[in-house]
């Protein structure tokens, strides 16, 4: 190899959307090149405008842009490929700049901007001399492929109108950061078509800037919002350091694995990339636990796998899985593992350890418990049918509710790990709403009891007890690691395993693991948390933790502090979605409201600052007559969406739809009855969602709003969100009078629900109803 490859990363967005014969011959060319840069099939030449582009032929039609990015430490030339263009695309105003405030090589092509800008800016395009062709051929341009969300064509603006970021100066967008080349043109932009237009090509720090600005935020806001967190200190006369640049640059590395990469779409990209102001946050070094929070989108779980990538790049080899990457949504496992698979190589990999919080947890309780001994698991719908027998035979009176009952179990119990009635009696029970007095107490205290006893004859236990015990064994495991330390330093140092003479002695000289991240932190209970706080020893780095409690969906809200966990200080918050439009995320919003929520601490935080870089549509609100209408009208929708998806591109590609569209309703008895409907009655294809992913090879994904959790797709539907189901009035009801607290946090579970499944739409969402519609519906 004499030339070494990265691929800018809208230049793989480009290769995505091009024909499979454009990708191979790409490859080929890459291949080519890496071996021989100056082969005369490559015609590797220089552009005539800037002459830091070059431009190579991949084909008689197609020419590879590229920068020159020095010499790497093996001595191997860098080159970055900018843009993969139709040679009638190949413009001498085509530029490449390293951005003053990101440090980070930037590739502008003017031929995305609308042509009445251009006009108005007294820019005509020229094409490159050796990329000419004959007149009659360029006559009609093709335009090059932009977002989906963005606008294609632009009438011209009347002369008189008013520049849309009439507020600003040149100088104040070259403080932003908006690259030089768009900053002139930038301020003749008059109207939002133009503005997306512009957006839609721009550099990405450009792109947040002027969309900042064109949602109406000042030069101040955008400044500390956007530029001063993805701002880097840049050394005097960084701008001609193109190396320097590339390493700050997010690539895509050419290898042999580069024709899988391109076969597996842009949403993959998406699910990798990690902004400037992501990148700080990932590398930085804290003195113990850290927590990251954001809205949908924000990107918090890309967030958590590069800290991840980045903790096992920095350990020495030799000690066996020290990091742990866990999550509480089991669908989202395996997710993660092949998300960071393609961050990292299998050797670092081998060092991750990937495991839903649960799995974690009956790992330690198997390696805890004598052979034959161990419980099996109950699910707590089984658990409260045992629970519900012990109140018939213990309670004639009918005092107390299963429900409540096996809350105040989970909750305050299990929760706070309270082994005798006296910890009953001396414990706290915030936000369990109704209060209780010694006597009554004593009475859960004994009804729970004989509960335990019951599921311990049978041989069963819930996952709450499951996590609790092994909570407790970690716990213990941690403390003979602190006294056999203590023992250490008293002896003066030497090695230890002589003390104990057991097969496992080893268990209590170190933790199990060195670091630990965590995704969707918002959902676990104290007992998880009480495991992995054992897990590791405090210190650097120790705890990882990536979650938003906007998203909470089930009934567990914990204190780090009390745990043992001390984020404060250590906090970092994103505001800007990359997934979901600025529209779709605004009516999200209004779901919950102006709620406040929990910042897995002894804070609050609420969802305002939060807005999107994309546009797309407005949601729509569907009101139908009765579920046969709800059904057909799902189904039309549905059958557009494919058509929309599937229309051919510009070089004549056809998207594949299959999970690009999806449904979700309430419960699964309902996910059952759409799959049928769609099927029998309109031939839509389906896969339902399950834990272990999507079950059947249909096109559209089909689930409830828990099994959404962690999902995206490019267009989402939310079936049946009827007054009634959305919340369950004939669960929860019963709670309005009889404890208020407690119909509060349902309330705001279910408005969670609605919330998470509609963050899960990337470009358009549909939300329909019969009957009356869900009071947490913005439509009211």
């Amino acid at each position: 190899m004499t030339a070494r490859l990265s691929l800018y990363q809208k230049a793989e967005n480009e290769l995505y959307k091009m024909d499979s014969s454009v990708k191979t011959k790409f490859y080929d060319f890459c291949h080519l090149f890496r071996n021989d840069p100056g082969h005369p099939k490559l015609d590797l030449k220089p552009l005539k405008g800037d002459r830091r582009i070059y431009h190579a032929k991949i084909d008689p039609s197609y020419r590879a842009l590229l920068a020159p990015a020095g010499v790497g430490p093996d001595g191997v030339e860098q080159w970055l490929v900018v843009a993969v263009r139709h040679r009638k695309h190949v413009y001498e105003e085509l530029s490449v700049a390293i951005n003053r405030v990101t440090g980070e090589i930037e590739f502008v092509d003017l031929g995305v901007v609308g042509q009445s800008v251009l006009k108005r800016a007294g820019i005509q395009l020229t094409p490159d001399p050796a990329e000419r062709v004959p007149l009659e051929a360029a006559a009609v341009r093709e335009p090059v492929a932009v977002p989906e969300f963005a606008a294609v064509s632009t009438p011209d603006a009347e002369p008189s109108a008013v520049p849309l970021l009439a507020a600003c100066t040149a100088d104040d967008l070259r403080r932003l950061g908006v690259a030089e080349a768009l900053v002139e043109v930038s301020l003749l932009v008059t109207s939002d078509d133009e503005l997306d237009q512009l957006v839609a090509g721009a550099p990405r720090l450009t792109a947040e800037v002027l969309t900042g600005l064109g949602a109406g935020m000042s030069v101040e806001e955008v400044e500390n919002e956007i530029t001063r967190p993805a701002a880097t200190v840049l050394e005097p006369g960084f701008e001609d350091d193109m190396g320097a640049a590339l390493i700050r640059t997010a690539v895509t590395t050419v290898d042999d694995d580069l024709r899988n990469v391109l076969a597996e779409g842009d949403f993959r990209a998406w699910k990798v990339y990690l902004h400037p102001t992501q990148r700080k946050i990932v590398e930085r070094n804290y003195s113990g636990a850290a927590r990251v929070s954001g809205g949908p989108g924000t990107g918090k779980t890309i967030v958590a796998l590069h800290r991840t990538a980045r903790l096992a790049a920095q350990l020495q080899p030799g000690r066996d899985k020290p990091i742990l990457l866990t999550t509480y949504t089991k669908n989202l496992t395996a997710d993660l593992r092949s998300r960071l698979s393609s961050l990292i190589t299998p050797d670092l990999l081998a060092r991750v350890d990937i495991k839903h919080i649960d799995i974690l947890a009956q790992g330690v309780l198997n390696e805890n418990s004598a052979a034959g001994a161990q419980r099996s698991l109950i699910g707590d719908a089984q658990a409260k049918e045992v629970l519900g027998e012990i109140l018939f035979e213990h309670d004639p009176q009918r005092r107390w509710d299963t429900e409540f009952l096996f809350d105040e179990w989970e909750q305050v119990i299990l929760g706070q790990s309270l082994a005798t009635r006296q910890d009953y009696f001396k414990a706290r029970r915030p936000g369990m709403g109704r209060a209780l007095t010694r006597p009554e107490r004593g009475s859960v205290w004994q009804l729970l009891e004989q509960f335990t006893l019951r599921l311990n004859s049978m041989k069963r236990e819930t996952w709450a007890q499951s996590a609790e015990r092994a909570a407790r064994y970690e716990m213990e495991r941690a403390r003979k690691i602190r006294e056999r330390a203590d023992r250490k330093a008293e002896i003066g140092g030497g090695d230890l395993k002589h003390l104990d003479d057991n097969s496992s002695a080893i268990r209590y000289l170190r933790h199990r693991y060195q670091h630990i991240v965590v995704d969707e932190a918002q959902d676990l209970s104290a007992a998880h948390w009480k495991m992995l706080r054992a897990m590791a020893a405090p210190g650097p780095n120790d705890l990882f933790i990536a979650g938003d409690t906007h998203q909470r969906i089930y009934d567990r809200q914990v204190t780090l502090s009390t745990v043992g966990i001390n984020i404060r200080g250590k906090a970092s918050k994103l505001t800007l979605s990359y997934r979901t439009t600025q529209e779709i995320l605004d009516q999200a919003a209004k779901v919950v409201g102006d709620s406040t929520y929990d910042d897995l601490d002894d804070g609050t935080e609420n969802l305002s600052g939060y807005h999107s870089l994309l546009r797309g549509p407005a949601p729509e609100f569907v009101a139908c007559m009765d579920w046969d209408d709800e059904i057909t009208r799902l189904a039309a929708r549905l059958k557009l969406w494919r058509e929309e998806i599937t229309r051919p591109g510009e070089d004549g590609t056809v998207r594949d739809p299959s999970g690009a569209m999806a449904v979700c309703v309430a419960d699964g008895d309902m996910a059952g009855r759409v799959a049928a409907d769609l099927s029998l009655k309109h031939g839509i294809t389906t896969a339902t969602l399950t834990k272990d992913g999507p079950q059947g090879g249909g096109e559209v994904h089909i689930g409830t709003m828990h099994r959404f959790k962690g999902l995206e797709y490019q267009k989402l539907a939310i079936v049946g969100a009827s007054d009634g189901i959305l919340p369950r009035t004939a669960l929860i009801e019963k709670f309005a009078h009889t404890d208020s607290k407690r119909y509060e946090r349902e309330l705001k579970q279910s408005r969670n629900l609605l919330f998470v499944a509609a963050t899960r739409a990337r470009d358009a969402l549909l939300i329909s109803w019969h009957g009356a519609p869900s009071p947490f519906l913005p439509i009211h």
